[in-house]
């Protein structure tokens, strides 16, 4: 019998799907590092350098408001004209060759970053459209496996396309796979109706979204457990250099680390659709996050081993929360909403990241990561029970007999 991944991968339009995610994962990632490395060569401000990588994240804090916009038109034209503009808007990125033209980039990342917000949401909607519901779980865990895989490669390639030749061929880089996923998107086979107009004022709608998202039982315990997971993955995150101190290792040493963490979250999303169906999105999400805590624990030990165990770990226990969560949305929200409640979801599962890491950040200086670790630990298993409690009490009901 064919496996659910196998599935999934012979669906031409899940194949021209993860294809398009693959190729535009892999321009943002390298543009990602790029831009940092662009500024701080400009400017020789780790503070600007740092602000390139606010700008990308800030309009995700809009996401409820953006992803209203992809609930009123055709999804599959939305992803091909969004991809295709951005494609045309980084080669503005040509004419930034002093500090005095810096703004452009600037202005570049945000609308970068905004067109992401609307795209995810749109993104989100068609693949919910356009493949079996039963399969969800799985292209969703490909999906962030390829997006994870990207992220182990494509910095360093964009780190050497700059080097090389500059910030301007990198951009032109990120301009080829965006237009490469229009290609792609603009091939998919489904079927859509162009949505009717309504005069609802558009904060109303997208209120729509998130009274939805939060009257939703099955719903908001994965969403709410998302962002506290991703909270405390931001204090975590503050830590790591900590960490590699304790460990008697370089700064560089980090990149071992996030190697390891990319490795387990690869692995995971490979495993999800079938873990999702073996144990509930609930247990599946609660069950990542326990490993998260166990991730904690090992990492505040000084030992290179557990370090790196710790990492992985972590790696395959973060994304299985965030992956729950948003097949969960796909499955249990009418079409004609969908793309504002999962755009209102990413929001209230990864917003939470910033803050964990300003609160890192300053944790980190005053409190000893032997001791920080250990809590973050006792948090997350915390934040792990309710979503574990109510996945076995939903398995002892599924199990029980009618009346």
């Amino acid at each position: 019998m064919e496996s659910s991944i196998g599935r999934v991968l012979r669906d031409r339009n899940a194949g021209l799907y993860l294809g398009a995610v693959l190729v535009s994962g892999f321009g943002t990632s390298a543009l990602w590092l790029a831009s940092g490395i662009w500024v701080k060569e400009l400017t020789g401000s780790d503070g600007l350098a740092a602000l390139c990588q606010l700008a990308l994240w800030a309009p995700t804090l809009t996401g409820p408001l953006l992803g209203t916009l992809a609930d009123r038109t055709r999804r599959r034209p939305l992803l091909v004209t969004a991809n295709l503009a951005l494609g045309v808007l980084l080669l503005s990125l040509f004419t930034v060759d002093t500090p005095a033209r810096l703004w452009i980039l600037f202005t570049v990342l945000v609308v970068y970053g905004a067109c992401g917000v609307v795209t995810d949401a749109a993104e989100a909607a068609l693949s919910a459209a356009a493949l079996d519901k039963e399969l969800l779980g799985d292209f969703n865990g490909l999906r962030m496996s390829a997006n994870e895989g990207m992220k182990l490669v494509a910095p360093l390639a964009g780190a050497g396309l700059f080097a090389a030749y500059g910030g301007a061929r990198v951009a032109l880089l990120d301009a080829v796979t965006f237009v490469l996923a229009a290609a792609m998107f603009a091939l998919l086979r489904v079927s859509e109706t162009t949505p009717p107009p309504d005069p609802t004022p558009l904060r109303a709608r997208t209120a729509d979204g998130a009274r939805y998202l939060w009257a939703h039982a099955r719903l908001r315990p994965l969403v709410v457990a998302g962002g506290l997971t991703m909270l405390t993955s931001g204090i975590s995150g503050a830590t790591v250099y900590a960490i590699v101190d304790n460990l008697g290792r370089s700064p560089s040493y980090t990149g071992v680390l996030y190697v390891a963490q990319g490795v387990g979250s690869v692995a995971v999303g490979v495993a999800s659709g079938t873990l999702i169906r073996r144990f509930g999105a609930h247990r599946f999400g609660g069950a990542g996050i326990a490993l998260t805590a166990v991730a904690a624990a090992l990492s505040a030990i000084p030992h290179d081993a557990t370090a790196l165990a710790g990492s992985l770990t972590n790696g395959a226990g973060l994304p299985c929360v965030l992956i729950a969560g948003l097949t969960a949305v796909q499955r249990e929200t009418p079409d004609a909403l969908l793309g504002r409640v999962a755009a209102t979801a990413n929001t209230l599962m990864f917003a939470p990241t910033a803050l964990g890491i300003a609160a890192g950040a300053a944790l980190v200086e005053t409190v000893d990561a032997a001791v920080l670790l250990p809590a973050l630990a006792g948090a997350r298993l915390l934040i792990a029970t309710p979503l574990l409690r109510s996945g076995a009490r939903a398995r002892v009901t599924s199990r029980s007999p009618s009346a």
